[in-house]
């Protein structure tokens, strides 16, 4: 994607949150400009057509946000004809634990995609996840103990059928001094959105995919960092298709 085309794609993601205050758009643009791993999923064509999507730790709805606007440009013409076209008809469901920024996100998608996103407060740990083609988790797995991850990926890995996809991004433990700038940002902006974490429950990347391998997934890794000086990893793990 091409650096003004992406640009003329944030403007069309971040163009709802003006709506809901200027703190919430500021956010919103901030970070879906900011952050790489948006423009690689649609570059990358991660999600499939019409996938069912749960965004657990959702925010405002970033996620939704972008892939909606990108749908929306093309469907009227203005995707430009050398880059992968975006996902056609995704449904979003988003949990967002700070409830606040769920209503927000809410209030300011509805009005623009009715029917295809529905964000609410609520805890991951708690949430049903059956009935989802798309499980997403970005960068707030590590905010629960390593058992409550591990339970968690038991259920996301029961709950999605053959073909299925879990998406997340974590920090490589092993990413020495840009692990610990990551981590430094982390608890910075966690604490601003309201977290109160004792700790951060991270792994090294090669268990990360240690423990989704031996759950049955097969495992994608692709640095997720950008221009910034981090040690973050997205991760695409997809169950395998059904024999015959």
């Amino acid at each position: 994607m091409s650096p003004i085309f992406r640009r003329r794609l944030l403007d069309a993601a971040s163009a709802p949150y003006r709506a809901v205050g200027v703190v919430h758009h500021r956010w919103a643009r901030g970070k879906l400009g900011g952050d790489a791993i948006f423009t690689a999923l649609v570059d990358g064509a991660v999600f499939p057509d019409q996938a069912r999507v749960l965004d657990l730790g959702c925010g405002r709805g970033l996620l939704a946000a972008w892939h909606l606007a990108a749908e929306a440009l093309a469907a009227r013409g203005e995707w430009p004809a050398d880059t992968h076209r975006p996902p056609r008809d995704l449904h979003f469901t988003g949990v967002e634990l700070m409830a606040r920024e769920a209503e927000a996100g809410m209030r300011a998608l509805l009005p623009h995609y009715p029917g295809r996103v529905a964000l609410s407060g609520g805890d991951m740990r708690e949430v049903a996840l059956e009935g989802f083609d798309v499980v997403a988790i970005l960068d707030v797995l590590h905010y629960v103990d390593h058992a409550a991850q591990d339970l968690l990926l038991d259920r996301i890995r029961a709950a999605l059928p053959p073909g299925g996809l879990f998406l997340t991004r974590v920090g490589d433990a092993n990413g020495g001094l840009r692990f610990r700038i990551s981590q430094w940002v982390d608890r910075g902006i966690s604490f601003i959105q309201g977290h109160r974490l004792s700790r951060m429950w991270c792994r090294p990347l090669a268990e990360w995919v240690r423990i989704l391998e031996a759950r049955g997934f097969k495992v994608e890794t692709r640095p997720m960092n950008g221009h910034q000086p981090f040690a973050n990893v997205m991760l695409i793990a997809r169950v395998p298709q059904a024999a015959g």
